[in-house]
């Protein structure tokens, strides 16, 4: 069961997810232990299963801190909206395209994919973390359909439909993860799902 409370520690939480991904990703999900996190974290066993319950939920949790410390680096600017759906979508998309083929969260994907076979649980904990991708994409989906810009009756549907299609095609190009993504690349495939969003959502 999780600790809760003032006895949990912030830092001591950061470090586990810090030692988590570099065990995960060193090692596979199969073959880590608790253990092994708990002495690179630096804390007790005791203390990981208190901040995350068990293996699979500190999983789920590092494949989430290894997608927010992509998006919450000081080098990566906000994304200003025009309110011009097909240039916002492609700035939304680039970005989907920058978190979800950083090295670490590209790394996380590739293990899942290799021991999914073994662990079905983790496609469920894969697919529950994926859906974090798309709630900005249904937050500007939902109010262009309320400006009439867009007609969209479903915007968490429509969200992950593009979040599928830009990160499918960018993992296609690039190994997933292991190749490169030029810049114009980047952008290309952004800008053509956006564009099919788009066709498909016209008032």
């Amino acid at each position: 069961m999780a600790e809760h409370g003032p006895r949990r520690s912030p830092a001591k939480r950061r470090a586990i997810l810090d030692a988590a991904i570099k065990v995960f990703t060193d090692q596979g999900y199969a073959r880590a232990s608790v253990d092994a996190i708990a002495a690179v974290a630096g804390v007790g066993k005791q203390t990981v299963y208190g901040h995350f319950g068990d293996k699979e939920q500190l999983f789920l949790a590092a494949v989430e801190e290894a997608r927010s410390a992509v998006s919450t680096t000081p080098d990566v600017a906000p994304i200003v909206l025009s309110g011009d759906p097909r240039e916002d979508l492609t700035a939304l998309g680039e970005r989907i395209l920058d978190i979800a083929l950083s090295p670490r969260v590209s790394a996380l994907h590739r293990l899942t994919i290799a021991e999914v076979a073994h662990h079905p649980e983790l496609q469920r904990t894969w697919r529950e973390s994926s859906a974090s991708a798309d709630h900005a994409v249904v937050g500007y989906l939902r109010d262009r359909d309320a400006d009439g810009r867009l007609r969209v009756p479903d915007p968490a549907r429509a969200a992950r439909q593009f979040s599928h299609l830009v990160i499918t095609e960018g993992r296609v190009e690039t190994a997933y993860g292991m190749l490169p993504l030029r810049p114009e690349r980047r952008h290309a495939i952004a800008a053509d799902a956006a564009d099919l969003i788009i066709r498909a959502h016209r008032p």
